[in-house]
């Protein structure tokens, strides 16, 4: 599998949690029951790894969708927006670029049209802000 799959499945897990408000083990167990669904280890990481640190997470995107809340956004921006965030945030691994692009293209694949512009502005405020942050530590 590749890391573009499994970013789009940690994207269904987290877009499932949206939509639900579950929790990603419980997400995880009935997904494996109901239709074999297996999931990446990165999917998982990530996947977990927002349900953590969830707080720093939509806190970051609370500052930064001006005008909106988190109640507000499209349950596919915000698991996007989530994913993104969480990797440009925990995983120095991951290009900031990398983690912009492929949320975007998740968003024009699963969103509606205003999704994708939105998540790259969205993200690209939160990288510059980021980016600030770290030249300054």
């Amino acid at each position: 599998m590749t890391r573009r799959e499994a970013r789009e499945q940690a994207f269904q897990i987290l877009f499932e949690q949206a939509v639900t408000g579950a929790k990603i083990d419980d997400i995880l167990h009935d997904a494996s029951e109901a239709r074999d669904f297996i999931p990446n280890s990165f999917a998982e990481e990530v996947a977990f790894g927002v349900e953590e640190n969830s707080q720093q997470i939509d806190s970051v995107i609370s500052q930064h969708i001006r005008g909106w809340s988190l109640h507000r956004l499209s349950k596919v921006a915000l698991a996007l927006l989530r994913l993104a965030v969480y990797e440009m945030l925990f995983d120095d691994s991951i290009p900031t670029s990398v983690s912009i692009n492929e949320a975007v293209e998740l968003a024009k694949m699963y969103g509606g049209k205003e999704d994708a512009p939105y998540i790259n502005g969205v993200l690209a405020t939160v990288d510059k802000v980021l980016n600030g942050e770290k030249n300054h530590a």
